[in-house]
């Protein structure tokens, strides 16, 4: 006996076909975003210790740009490495021990203005900050 198909039977197979495809992209975002999820929480030792280094180099990446030399270099990286290499051997040097003092008294100064101008922006922008 020979099965006869419908007209529309190419029609109902296509729009299954894309269904499971759609299905299947679904399913793919759903287990991409399990699995970001997972990472996001994972807590074996090289995981939290990789993840707290790039933390930490990222927070250096943000002082570099934070004290303005990325714009003074006009982004030249080989001149930033250049400069870094100067002051690690001002550090190293016979007078390090000074230049260590000097530029960490600099650099909480800056800190603490910094703060001072947030918290004062803050309080301006609180309704009846400014007075």
């Amino acid at each position: 006996m020979v099965r006869r198909f419908s007209e529309n039977a190419g029609a109902k197979v296509v729009a299954k076909l894309l269904a499971t495809n759609k299905a299947m992209v679904r399913n793919l975002a759903a287990r991409r975003r399990a699995e970001a999820g997972q990472r996001r929480y994972d807590k074996r030792e090289w995981v939290v210790q990789r993840r707290e280094r790039t933390r930490h180099l990222i927070e250096l990446g943000g002082l570099v740009q934070k004290s303005g030399l990325v714009e003074l270099t006009d982004d030249d990286r080989a001149t930033l490495y250049g400069a870094m290499l100067e002051l690690a051997a001002q550090a190293g040097s016979e007078d390090g021990a000074n230049a260590l003092v000097l530029w960490k008294r600099r650099g909480k100064r800056a800190f603490d203005s910094e703060s001072e101008a947030a918290q004062d922006k803050a309080f301006a922008d609180t309704p009846g900050g400014e007075d």
